[in-house]
C-alpha cells in the first residue's frame, strides 16, 4: 500500500509535483493490524468448524476488515482530497471491491497483507535511520561545569556555551566539542571520523561531541556547542542527504500519477473479457508497484549507512551515482596526498656524535619554540623515548633559529647562515647531500662553535596514499593527477612517491580550477580531493568534490559534496566501489519490480491462479526480495574499519622512527 520514499519521506519542499507515494499516511499500528487479522482469522475458523454460522463468520471477518481497511480507506481519501491520484487508491479500490461482493475475508486477507507490507516497509526505512541517528544518541544530557572557584556542577548538556571548562572522567561521552586544557586520555571517535582504533589526545588537542573518553579525566573547554559541534553538523548533513534524490526517483516520481488510471484501465479491460471479479482485484493488488518504487531508495539508505559507517558523508543521494562515472581524480598535495606537517626524516650528525644524541640536544635547545621545526623534534623524541634536558638562556630569532644553553653547553639550532652569523665554521656545508628544493628543510646543529650535525625534515606522504591510488587504478580510473602550490620538485617527488604519472606544481588557486576544468572539456568525470581549506575553488570545479580530514571543520564539510570525516585515503577507492554496487543494485531492482509487475498481471489476466489472496502474499514477498537485496550494501567496507596504514616503502613504520635514529652512522667530520 505506501510505497514512502526512503530518502524524502518526512517533508514536501514548496511546489512540489503530487507524486503519489510521499504524503502523510494514515497511523498504522501493528497492535491493530494484529486485531484485526484475529477477527478475519476467527471468521475462517468459524466458517470452517461451524457451517451453519455463516453470518456469525462474516460478521466477524467484516469487523476485522474494518479495522484493517481504515487507515488504507483514509489514507485513499485524504490523497483524493489534496488532488492525488496514486497506488493508495488501488488497494483501497481492491479492498472496497471485495467487501462490496460479500467476501469479507477475502478483503481482510487483502488489507493485512497491504498493510504488513508497509510497516515492513516503514520499519526498513526507521531502522536504516536509526543505524545514522545512533551517533546522535551518544552525546550526553549532563555535563559536569566546572565553576571559577574549582568546584564541579552537573548541568544540562544543552546549557553548555563556547568558553565554559568541563571535565571528562573515563567512560564519558564528550558533550561538546573542545579543547583539552590538562590532562590526557584514549578517544574512540568511530562515530565521528570512522577510525575503529583509539585516539591518544594530550593538552592543545581538539575532541568531538558524541566520542567517548577510555581512559583519563580531562578538563576541557567549550569550542562549539549544541547544533555547532562537529557531530551536530554531521546529523545536519545527513538529514540533508535523505531529502534529496537520484534522477531516476525523480522520473518515477513524474510518471506516478499516470500509473494509477493505467491499471483501472487494465482491470476495466480484465473486467470486459472475464467478468472475473476476483481476477480484476487480483490485477489491482498486484499493481502496487512497492518492490519498483522500493528499488532505489532502499538501495540508497543502505549505501549512505555503508559510507557513514566509515566516516564517509553525502550531502546528495545522485554522488553516490556519479561516483560510479568518475574516471579521472585530481588530488591537491599539502594535506592530502602528504600530512600537511613537518617531520624529522633525516639525522646525520657529524664528528662523531650520535643520532640519538644530536636529537637530544636539537630538541632540547627548540624546548620552548612554537616553530614547527621544534614540534617535530619534539614529537620524534618522545615516539623513541629520549629525554629532553631543560635548556636555559633561550632566545629566538624568527625564522632563523635558537640559542640555549643545554647541560653547560652553548647551543645553536638553526638556518646554515644563522650558524655562519654566530661564527661556525661553514665547512659542515660540505656535508649535506639533500637538495632544498625538492621539499626538505634542513637545520644545523652547533655545540660550543662547532657543528656536530644537521637534521632534515619534510612533508611526509601519507603512508597509504601509493595503496590507495594503486586502488582507483583497479577501479578502473584512468586518470590520476596531483597539482600543488609547492614547487615543482617537491611535487615530483610527492608524485614518485605516490606513483602519480601526473603532476603540476607552482599552481594558484586559479591554475588549480582551469587544470580541472580542462579535464572536463576533454570529457573525464573528474573528482577533485583536497583539505578542504584552500581547495574550496577546485573543489566547486570537479564534477564530485571530496574534502579530506573534515571532522571539526566547518569549511571542509562545506567546500565539498562529500565528506570524508577522516584522513584515511583508502576510502576513495571504496567510494568508487560502493557507487558501482549501489547502480547495480538499483538496477537488480528496478529489473525485478517491472518484471514482477508485469509478470502478475500475465499470471492473473490469463493464468489459472486468480486469488486475491495470493496477489497479497506475492505484493508483499516482492517488498521482501528488493528489500534484502538492497541490505546486502550495508556490509560494503567492514574491511576498512580495522584497517591499519601500512608503511611506505623505505620508510620506518607509522609512529616510530627508530629506523631514523639506529640505522644511520655516525658521518665523519
Amino acid at each position: 500500500m505506501q510505497v514512502t520514499s526512503l530518502l524524502s519521506r518526512h517533508e514536501h519542499e514548496p511546489g512540489c509535483a503530487p507524486c503519489g507515494h510521499e504524503h502523510e499516511h494514515a497511523p498504522v499500528r501493528l497492535w491493530q493490524t494484529l486485531v484485526g487479522l484475529v477477527f478475519v482469522l476467527n471468521g475462517f475458523i468459524v466458517d470452517w468448524a461451524f457451517p451453519a454460522s455463516h453470518a456469525i463468520a462474516s460478521a466477524s471477518a467484516l469487523i476485522g476488515t474494518i479495522i484493517l481497511g481504515y487507515p488504507i480507506v483514509m489514507t485513499a481519501l485524504r490523497d483524493l482530497r489534496a488532488g492525488v491520484l496514486s497506488m493508495n487508491e488501488l488497494v483501497a479500490i481492491a479492498v472496497l471491491a471485495a467487501c462490496a461482493s460479500g467476501d469479507y475475508k477475502t478483503a481482510g486477507v487483502v488489507a493485512f497483507f497491504m498493510l504488513m507490507g508497509e510497516i515492513v516497509e516503514t520499519r526498513t526505512a526507521e531502522g536504516a535511520r536509526a543505524s545514522i541517528e545512533s551517533l546522535i544518541k551518544l552525546t550526553p544530557t549532563k555535563a559536569r561545569r566546572i565553576k571559577p572557584d574549582g568546584t564541579e556542577e552537573e548541568i544540562p548538556a544543552s546549557q553548555l556555551a563556547v568558553g565554559d571548562v568541563i571535565r571528562i572522567r573515563p567512560g564519558d561521552n564528550v558533550p561538546a566539542d573542545g579543547v583539552i586544557l590538562s590532562g590526557q586520555g584514549s578517544f574512540n571517535q568511530a562515530t565521528i571520523t570512522g577510525e575503529s582504533l583509539p585516539a591518544d589526545k594530550k593538552p592543545g588537542d581538539e575532541v568531538f561531541a558524541g566520542t567517548q573518553n577510555l581512559t583519563g579525566v580531562l578538563e576541557i573547554r567549550v569550542t562549539r556547542a549544541g547544533q555547532d559541534t562537529t557531530l551536530g553538523r554531521v546529523r545536519e548533513l545527513i538529514m540533508a542527504a535523505e531529502k534529496t534524490k537520484l534522477p531516476i526517483m525523480k522520473i518515477v516520481d513524474q510518471y506516478m500519477g499516470f500509473y494509477t488510471p493505467l491499471v483501472l484501465v487494465i482491470g476495466a479491460l480484465v473486467w470486459a473479457f472475464t467478468h472475473d471479479l476476483n481476477r480484476v482485484i487480483s490485477i489491482i493488488v498486484i499493481s502496487c508497484p512497492c518492490a519498483f518504487i522500493l528499488a532505489t531508495p532502499t538501495a540508497m539508505v543502505a549505501a549512505l549507512s555503508a559510507a557513514a559507517r566509515l566516516g564517509i558523508l553525502i550531502k546528495n543521494v545522485a554522488d553516490i551515482e556519479l561516483a560510479a562515472k568518475i574516471n579521472a581524480f585530481v588530488f591537491d598535495k599539502t594535506g592530502t596526498l602528504t600530512t600537511g606537517e613537518l617531520a624529522v626524516s633525516r639525522l646525520a650528525p657529524l664528528g662523531g656524535v650520535k643520532p640519538a644524541e644530536l636529537l637530544r640536544i636539537a630538541a632540547s635547545a627548540e624546548k620552548y619554540s612554537n616553530h614547527p621545526t621544534a614540534k617535530a623534534l619534539a614529537q620524534l623524541a618522545r615516539e623513541v623515548g629520549v629525554p629532553l634536558l631543560e635548556p636555559q638562556n633561550f632566545t629566538e630569532a624568527a625564522g632563523r633559529g635558537v640559542v640555549a644553553e643545554v647541560n653547560g653547553d652553548k647551543i645553536l639550532v638553526g638556518r646554515a647562515q644563522w650558524l655562519k652569523d654566530n661564527g661556525v665554521d661553514s665547512e659542515f656545508e660540505k656535508s649535506v647531500d639533500l637538495n632544498e628544493a625538492e621539499g626538505w628543510s634542513l637545520i644545523f646543529v652547533a655545540r660550543n662553535g662547532r657543528c656536530i650535525g644537521w637534521i632534515g625534515l619534510q612533508d611526509q606522504t601519507r603512508p597509504e596514499a601509493r595503496e590507495a591510488l594503486a586502488g582507483l587504478k583497479q577501479a578502473g580510473v584512468r586518470r590520476l593527477a596531483m597539482v600543488s602550490g609547492d614547487r615543482q620538485p617537491v611535487a615530483r617527488r610527492v608524485a614518485a612517491e605516490i606513483g602519480c604519472e601526473e603532476f603540476r606544481g607552482e599552481c594558484f588557486p586559479q591554475d588549480k580550477v582551469e587544470f580541472v576544468r580542462s579535464m572536463r572539456g576533454r570529457g573525464y568525470r573528474v573528482a577533485v580531493v583536497g583539505d578542504g581549506v584552500n581547495d574550496a575553488p577546485a573543489l566547486a570545479a570537479g564534477d564530485i568534490g571530496i574534502a579530506m580530514g573534515a571532522a571539526g571543520s566547518e569549511v571542509a564539510i562545506h567546500s565539498a559534496t562529500i565528506a570524508l570525516m577522516n584522513n584515511d585515503l583508502k576510502r576513495l577507492p571504496f567510494l568508487v566501489q560502493l557507487s558501482r554496487s549501489t547502480r547495480a543494485v538499483i538496477n537488480q531492482n528496478f529489473l525485478f519490480g517491472v518484471f514482477f509487475i508485469l509478470g502478475g498481471w500475465a499470471l492473473f489476466s490469463f493464468g489459472p491462479l486468480v486469488n486475491p489472496i495470493w496477489a497479497a502474499i506475492l505484493h508483499l514477498t516482492g517488498s521482501f526480495i528488493v528489500i534484502f537485496n538492497s541490505a546486502r550494501l550495508v556490509r560494503k567496507g567492514e574491511e576498512l574499519e580495522h584497517y591499519e596504514p601500512a608503511p611506505a616503502s623505505g620508510e620506518p613504520p607509522t609512529g616510530s622512527r627508530h629506523a631514523a635514529l639506529g640505522q644511520l652512522a655516525p658521518r665523519p667530520a
